[in-house]
Formats: structure tokens, sequence, C-alpha cells
């Protein structure tokens, strides 16, 4: 089934769980089976992406419950990711990526994992005075979506923090931009348009919330996500800048949730992954691994009365219908 658990090496849940959602994934592993292995052995431990591979092998090939990542962390290490250490799971995936992506030889492969993660959006800016447009093309690894309004109201579901994402605001009052053909500030409309979404789309709730007094807290408050997500009927047609071919293929089904429960000073990360070979739904949980329903991936919803309860940070979604 390739449900093999990973142990923890001592605070190392957070990798642990990036690792299963790359790992499970067969179109990363696809791209992950072709790279070009380094020629020497200083250079072969230095290597992640090579090194990802060999755990890939291990958990395969092995008739454990659970293998140990050890060469795996001591590369991270060595690269700079520090170990036995809490870590943001949103953050992680990013250095993660970069670092694969960094260490592909294959020009080839870089740009199929590219396309195969990156998402591409327009940014607008418009003076309300006259005509002055700026627009500028983003792309990014994952979608980092509120999970409060700017009244600090909480966002009801993963539909309304896509919309609310996308909805334009007004830079006005201490926010004003200059424009360049009014000569002075003005109040400018910032939106952003939907360009092109990957084949595996990452979004990042943002249950963080970071206060001026430089602490942190967590938003623990309920907030469902569906498990067959449709751009179309969320985003209207000025939010996305995309043809009829590009649209036809933004349907997609839930393949991961990344799960945090306790608080910002103390946590722990689990995954929920989706087979792909198998259509059933596993609870990753550093060594322990069970098959789980999606009643019990829906306990990542959150509650608000439950401060250590699990709570969804990471969504990732597979295309449905890739083009």
């Amino acid at each position: 089934t390739g449900a093999v658990g990973l142990y923890n090496l001592g605070q190392s849940c957070c990798l642990n769980s990036l690792l299963q959602v790359f790992l499970m994934n067969i179109h990363f592993t696809g791209i992950l089976r072709r790279i070009t292995v380094p020629l020497c052995a200083m250079q072969r431990r230095m290597n992640v992406p090579y090194q990802m591979l060999l755990l890939l092998e291990k958990m395969q090939r092995g008739k454990c419950k659970a293998v140990h990542p050890t060469e795996l962390a001591c590369c991270l290490s060595a690269h700079r990711v520090e170990l036995f250490v809490q870590h943001d799971a949103a953050q992680l995936f990013l250095r993660l990526w970069n670092l694969i992506k960094k260490q592909m030889k294959k020009l080839e492969l870089v740009e199929e994992l590219s396309d195969l993660y990156t998402i591409c959006i327009e940014e607008h800016l418009a003076c309300e005075n006259c005509s002055f447009e700026i627009k500028s093309n983003s792309r990014m690894l994952t979608l980092p979506l509120p999970v409060l309004d700017s009244n600090s109201h909480r966002l009801k579901s993963l539909e309304d923090c896509l919309q609310y994402f996308f909805h334009p605001e007004e830079l006005s009052g201490q926010n004003m931009c200059f424009c360049q053909q009014c000569g002075r500030k003005t109040p400018f409309l910032q939106s952003m348009k939907l360009v092109h979404l990957p084949q595996t789309l990452t979004i990042h709730l943002k249950r963080f919330c970071f206060e001026k007094s430089s602490n942190t807290h967590k938003l623990h408050h309920y907030l469902p996500f569906p498990q067959d997500l449709d751009f179309n009927r969320i985003l209207t047609e000025n939010q996305c800048q995309a043809d009829d071919n590009e649209k036809a293929s933004w349907q997609y089904g839930l393949f991961a949730v990344v799960a945090h429960s306790g608080s910002t000073s103390c946590g722990h990360y689990c995954a929920y992954i989706q087979s792909l070979t198998e259509c059933k739904w596993y609870c990753f949980n550093d060594s322990e691994v069970c098959q789980v329903s999606w009643d019990d991936v829906k306990c990542t919803y959150g509650h608000a009365s439950l401060h250590w309860g699990e709570t969804a940070y990471l969504l990732i979604y597979m295309k449905k219908h890739p083009q």
C-alpha cells in the first residue's frame, strides 16, 4: 500500500508529515525516479533528491511498519535545515521544495517539478482617479489564505477564504499609491487574477496569527473544506485571467491534509493522505500509520473550544482532469 511510517528523530513530526505527502504523490515520485545520481559518495550524501529517492526505496522495499529517515535528515541538516526544533509546515515545505529543485541537474525535471506545483497569478494596481494601471505576474508554491477578514471576523469555509483572497481591496488613506499619470498619491484598487493552477495545488490556511506584541496565537475555529473543489464555481470572471481550456482543468479532489495539534509553542503534526492507487485514506502519525475514514479527516476542520485539537494547516488538492 505504501503506507509505511517514519520514526520520529526528535521533534521531526513536521518533516515526517511533509515527506509522506511528497512520497505518496505519484506525480512527484515519477520525477524523483528520473534524477541523475551523483557520482561520488560525498555528493550523494549531500543531495536532497537522491536521499529522498533512497528513503522511498527503503520504505517500499522494507517489511517494517516504519523506517528511520536519518540519512535524509543529516543531508537536510548540512543544508541548514535545523533538526530537533519545531518547524512551521508551510515554511518547511518551501525550503524542502527549493532544495529539491536546486539540486536537480536535468532541466526537463526542473521544469516538470515547477509545472507540478507552481501557481500563476496576475496582480493589478489601478488608479481610481484615472486609467493608469500596473500589472505584474507572480508565481507561488502555495495559496496563503487568511482565515479572518480585515475586520477579524471568522471566514466560514474554504470557499469563503478563496473568495476573500481574490476580492479587490481599496488602498486609501495612508495606503495610497503614487500615480505616475496624476503626479500624486491617489486611491488605488488592488486585485489579483488567477492565471494558472498546477496539478498539485497546496493551500496554506493561515491559522497562526501574529499580534502587535510579537506574540503568536493559533486560530482554532471551525473551517470546513470540501473533498471536491471547482474554482469555476468559486471565482467570478473578473477574478480569472485564463482561457476556457485552462479553466476546464480547474476541478480538484483532496489528496492530503497536514494537520497541527497543540499550541504555537508546543505542537504536533500528522498527515492524512489518500492513496492514489487504493483511494483509501491513511493517517501518517510518525511511525504509526492507520487507515481512516473521511469523517476522521473532517475532524481537522477545527473547533473554537478545543485549543489542543487537530486543525488542518496545509491542504493539498490534485487535478481531477489534468490537461
